[in-house]
Parts: structure tokens; C-alpha cells; sequence
């Protein structure tokens, strides 16, 4: 969930959140930049550039999930106030994120792609010597299926076992948004062993459980805990147990939803926790990464094929980096904490 991801993002006291772009996917363009607008002012960061990017995907036409995120994409609540900052257009998506990662220094930036992959791609075609500059880039996309881990994935009547979220192959991120750029990502081996993907494979061992959910809405009053501040907790309780009621309602899984987008930040804070964050790889197994493209977007198997499969094979000689397993309980204890440094920041 991309809320959470901008809340940890944005709290977390060892990242420093350059900017965001906003791209097609839940929702349309401009309802995925209003969302994360909204979501900025909610949690007191409306300092945070916003560069809406790509509106759909390289040759493919938009299509979004409003069967999952609702018609807005971030349905569930009532509680996403106005944003109180407009988004930046000039420069646009891509020349914002070119110009905030070299103006880092050389190895120290980290891109983390919590959604569809067009802008990123755009970005690395467009200044190919960016790709030596980043310190990593962060996937949230993908699945891997057949034993990859021991996740639970959930089921769709009449569909018998699958692994993808959105066909029984693939992950929406990758194939309803834009196959060929998450392709033309992958398929770059200098930014392959930049790289970590994590899929659904590893996110869905992060459910929202319901004793989550309350540790989430009640943790710890501040002397200094405004109506903003408890707003702020039941916003967050709110989009949680909307995800759970559709996760439950379409995949079938009731132990809660899937935390699937802030992963993709956590994954950063590894080199710095250490085992307290650990992303288990197997010792340091990497992987070619290939994604499908052949099939076109549509609700029958005959036409859509496997499009947007994400197919891997182990390699020698570095790729990407795709973890199997994380610590789950210090990953809530890490968002616990951003949520508070939240609440502190809009009830001074």
C-alpha cells in the first residue's frame, strides 16, 4: 500500500525522501497524484515534491484495480484531508528524479518503484549514465510461484492454484501497468545487479493482521496527541480494513491483507539495522529476471496468455537480488514508529 510506503519513507529517522513521481496504476494519473498529495499533507510532509510521470504505459493502454483500491484508488476512509500542496510539472517526472539523484553523491541514492514501472524505464533509457550513480533500485512487482517461498497467496474461485494477483501468473504492478518497461528494466544487466525485486512471494508473508491492525489504531498516547494525530491512526486503520475486506472478499485470504509497497523502502534500511531488518537471500543467490510481454490485456487465458509473468533463473555472475524471507516483526515495530514520528510532527 503506497501510504504506507510514503510514511515510512518520509518518518524514517535513516532515509531521506528526495521526491516522488507519480504514475498510472491503481487509478488514473491524476488520481494517483491527488492520492499521494493527500497523503503527504495528511501525515505533515507536504514539503515533499510531487511530479506526476507517465499517464499510461509504453504501448499498452491504461488500465486500473479499482476492484481492489476502489474507484479512487485509496478508497476506505474518510479521513484524506484536501492536500495542501499542488504537484510540480516543470521540470517533468523524469528530469525531477535525473536532477535529485545526481545531485547525491555517487553510490548513495536509492529509486524505489512502489507501483508501475514506466517512469523508472523512461528514466534509465533516457540517462542510461544514471545507472552507474545510484547506489540500488527497489522493485515492488512480480511473483515467482513454485515453492519460491511458503507465502500464503490466496485463491480465486474457479481459478484452482495460482500465484500472480491479478492472473493466475502475474502481478499487477507488471502486468496490467506496463509489461514492457518493467522488460526493458530487467533486461538492462548493469541495473540487474542494482537491483532488488520483491514480489508477492515475499510480501504476502507480511499480513496486516487484525492484532496489527489494533496495535496500529491505539499503540501509545503522546501527552501532546491531538485530533489530527488520532485521526492520522484511524486513517491508516481505516485503508488497512478496507485492504483486508477485498483481499478476503476477492483472494480469499482472511488473516489480513498484505503490506505489499513499504517492503520495497524497508529493504533499504537492511545495510543499517542489520539482522534486526534482515532480507534473507540465501547466501547471496541472484537472478536473470525475465518478464513476458507476449498477450494482450483481457480477461480470457486464450488471449492474455502468460503476459506479465515474471520468470527468473538462478545466475553466476551477479543480477538481481530477490530475498525469500524478512523480519516481520521488527518491520511493524519500524512502521509503529514512523506512524508516532507522524503523529509527534502534526501535533506540535
Amino acid at each position: 500500500m503506497d501510504a504506507f510506503a510514503i510514511l515510512l519513507a518520509a518518518y524514517n529517522p535513516s532515509l531521506h525522501l528526495l521526491g516522488i513521481s507519480t504514475v498510472h496504476g491503481n487509478a488514473s494519473l491524476e488520481q494517483t497524484t491527488n492520492n499521494t498529495l493527500s497523503v503527504l499533507t495528511a501525515i505533515g510532509r507536504p514539503d515533499v515534491p510531487v511530479h506526476p510521470g507517465a499517464a499510461k504505459p509504453f504501448c499498452r493502454n491504461a488500465v486500473h484495480a479499482a476492484d481492489i483500491h476502489g474507484l479512487s484508488g485509496l478508497d476506505g476512509t474518510t479521513l484524506l484531508p484536501r492536500p495542501s500542496s499542488k504537484p510540480i510539472t516543470k521540470p517533468n517526472a523524469v528530469l525531477a528524479m535525473r536532477h535529485a539523484l545526481i545531485e547525491q553523491p555517487k553510490g548513495t541514492a536509492w529509486l524505489v518503484a512502489t507501483g508501475t514501472l514506466t517512469n523508472v524505464a523512461l528514466l534509465f533509457a533516457t540517462f542510461p549514465e544514471l545507472v552507474e550513480h545510484i547506489k540500488g533500485l527497489s522493485i515492488m512487482g512480480g511473483a515467482i510461484g513454485g515453492g519460491f517461498t511458503d507465502a500464503p497467496m490466496g485463491h480465486v474461485k474457479g481459478e484452482g492454484e495460482r500465484f500472480g494477483n491479478w492472473t493466475r501468473w502475474a502481478e499487477f504492478n507488471i502486468y496490467q501497468c506496463d509489461p514492457e518497461a518493467a522488460k526493458s528494466i530487467f533486461s538492462n544487466r548493469t541495473l540487474a545487479v542494482k537491483t532488488t525485486l520483491i514480489p508477492l512471494d515475499l510480501t504476502h508473508q507480511v499480513l496486516a493482521t487484525r492484532e496489527v491492525q489494533q496495535t496500529l489504531l491505539t499503540g501509545t498516547p503522546f501527552p501532546t496527541s491531538s485530533t489530527a494525530a488520532m485521526n492520522l491512526q484511524q486513517m491508516f486503520h481505516d485503508l488497512l480494513l478496507y485492504f483486508a475486506h477485498t483481499y478476503s472478499e476477492v483472494y480469499g485470504l482472511t488473516e489480513g491483507p498484505p503490506l505489499h509497497d513499504p517492503i520495497a523502502v524497508a529493504v533499504l534500511l537492511e545495510p543499517l539495522m542489520g539482522p534486526i531488518m534482515g532480507f534473507a537471500d540465501n547466501g547471496g543467490e541472484r537472478w536473470h529476471v525475465n518478464i513476458m510481454t507476449d498477450g494482450l490485456h483481457s480477461r480470457h487465458d486464450e488471449v492474455r496468455g502468460q503476459v506479465g509473468r515474471t520468470v527468473i533463473t538462478k545466475s553466476d555472475h551477479g543480477g538481481v537480488r530477490i530475498p525469500r524471507s524478512m523480519q516481520v516483526k521488527s518491520f511493524w515495530r519500524v512502521i509503529k514508529g514512523c506512524l508516532q514520528g507522524a503523529e509527534r510532527a502534526i501535533s506540535d
